[in-house]
């Protein structure tokens, strides 16, 4: 989810909040990042992502991967098919200085009645904030890179942030959770944002 969630909130909800100015080290960086991560349009992100079935080095390097592309990309989550791997693997953070939690296979157990529409935005679909309504709380079973077992009761930005996360493992955008017409001006808001790039 991308930082810009907000109240701003979070993930995205972090409502991608415009990005702010940056020295040119970390804009090169965030550039960087970004350039991992696959866009609107690629088939891994509307596919359901195979479960992580080896707890190895390779998944540890594949975590730490994943938490510098996040933490240079400026998200508060990333789910593994957002950089083309189809695994159920993501991982969050919720604060600047909070640490990088890691999901394998996550479950949601239990969700709360009481919900919450807050806008959203996503590393995947830059520059596009889309109200979702989600719950408040959630209980998550999980595991974590070392194949243990991590049960997480997350409440607010955090239940939000592991939600979309979640979502990316089953190739569920925002855009899915949209309104019909809130989804036919983001598409435009997105094709406008081509033609201006490629006019820049």
């Amino acid at each position: 989810m991308s930082e810009e969630v907000v109240p701003q909130e979070v993930e995205e909800v972090e409502p991608e909040a415009e990005a702010p100015q940056l020295d040119p080290e970390t804009a090169a960086r965030r550039a960087a990042a970004m350039s991992f991560i696959r866009r609107l349009g690629d088939p891994v992100l509307k596919s359901r992502a195979t479960p992580v079935d080896r707890f190895d080095e390779s998944l540890r390097h594949q975590v730490e991967r994943m938490a510098g592309i996040m933490r240079d990309a400026f998200g508060m989550g990333l789910a593994a098919p957002q950089l083309g791997i189809s695994q159920r693997l993501l991982v969050y953070t919720v604060g600047t200085d909070a640490p990088v939690i890691v999901l394998a296979n996550p479950e949601i157990e239990w969700s709360s009645d009481d919900t919450e529409g807050l806008d959203e935005g996503c590393l995947s679909i830059p520059g596009i904030t889309i109200e979702v309504d989600r719950p408040v709380f959630i209980r998550v079973r999980a595991q974590d890179e070392e194949g243990q077992e991590r049960l997480v009761e997350a409440s607010g930005l955090e239940a939000r942030v592991i939600q979309h996360e979640i979502d990316h493992l089953n190739g569920v955008l925002i855009l899915d959770r949209a309104t019909r017409d809130r989804r036919k001006a983001a598409l435009r808001e997105l094709r406008d944002q081509e033609r201006n790039a490629e006019a820049a």
